[in-house]
């Protein structure tokens, strides 16, 4: 019982995802006044073409394939929502495959576009729940010698927002 409680309040607290790419938005979030009205449900980023994309949280794909010429990927997360991550060059999982949280699940266009969709399938504006990938500084040595390996980047959230966690 106190597990399922767990569950159900985990599911409403905020949470940061780690990015699809290392990549800045460019084009932002619009909410739009209606159902039916314009704007833009996601956010889009501004990339090389067949950047890796990662999945920003495990989950099961609903739907890979290609609308109106371009090609998408849906993934249903165990916290309800369901993540679009769109104009694809290629993506590699199937329906009903499951993904992994960062595992590569398609390669980018030289955009791509990124969403998030609640249960009642209402967009999401995704930008306050992404966080950043940070890497720790260190000095690189210029005598020849070969670099130590980088530490493993941290996931930096917005104000306000608790952790990621994998699952």
């Amino acid at each position: 019982m106190i597990a399922a409680l767990a569950l159900v309040a985990a599911s409403f607290a905020p949470t940061c995802y780690p990015p699809p790419v290392a990549a800045p938005i460019a084009v932002p979030y619009a909410q739009p006044a209606c159902a039916f009205c314009p704007g833009h449900r996601g956010v889009e980023y501004e990339l090389a073409a067949n950047t890796s994309v990662r999945a920003v949280s495990a989950g099961t794909v609903t739907f890979s394939g290609v609308v109106a010429g371009t090609r998408y990927l849906v993934v249903l997360q165990p916290d309800g929502r369901r993540a679009t991550y769109g104009m694809l060059a290629a993506a590699t999982p199937s329906n009903g495959d499951r993904v992994l949280a960062g595992q590569v699940v398609a390669l980018s266009s030289s955009r791509l576009y990124f969403g998030f969709r609640d249960a009642s399938n209402a967009p999401i504006d995704p930008t306050s729940m992404l966080g950043r990938l940070v890497g720790r500084p260190r000095l690189v040595p210029l005598d020849g010698v070969r670099a130590r390996a980088g530490g493993v980047p941290r996931l930096v959230c917005p104000a306000g927002v608790s952790g990621w966690l994998a699952v």
